[in-house]
């Protein structure tokens, strides 16, 4: 399971400015470890804090700041996750976004900015080099699309803390 935190208006309860506290971080830090998904008793260990502050503060860092996902490890599926950069032009760059979001092995779209030449980001899922082909022929056949490169990563180094520490202790 990943958690993250989440920047900005969360919810109807989150005040702008509102700080965080020092409980509020402690816990963060450690459910946003990679492992992540520790219990309430292991933090209550960890910290030394009692159970139902950790859970009463847990509780109220899930619903306000945190998100939960589940992801599979398509890697042992014999599925492999791919992003592909796409270049547009003439103004379609939404239009080419939501077309592509048609697609069942389309996961997600976002516009980028940085690269001149890399306006959308679409993470896809596919089975083999034959599928990976074919989809991108079928977006570099895209009215408005200039270019489409791909990338993958085949050896994850190593991750760390979803949010560096640095900036759990600004919040």
């Amino acid at each position: 399971m990943a958690v993250t935190v989440v920047a900005g208006n969360v919810g109807k309860n989150h005040v702008l400015g509102t700080k965080l506290s020092l409980v509020d971080k402690q816990i963060l830090k450690i459910l946003l470890e990679p492992e992540g998904g520790v219990s309430s008793r292991v933090l209550e260990e960890k910290l030394g804090i009692p159970r139902s502050t950790i859970q009463r503060r847990r509780r109220h860092l899930e619903q306000t700041y945190l998100q939960h996902t589940y992801s599979l490890n398509l890697e042992q599926l014999g599925y492999r996750r791919v992003d592909l950069l796409i270049f547009t032009g003439g103004g379609a760059t939404s239009a080419i976004a939501h077309e592509l979001l048609k697609r069942d092995e389309v996961v997600s779209v976002g516009r980028s900015i940085g690269e001149h030449t890399i306006d959308l980001r679409a993470e896809v899922i596919v089975k083999d080099n034959s599928e990976l082909l074919g989809l991108l022929e079928l977006v570099k056949g895209m009215p408005s699309v200039k270019d489409v490169i791909w990338s993958e990563i085949v050896d994850m180094i190593g991750q760390k803390r979803s949010v560096p520490s640095s900036i759990i202790d600004k919040l």
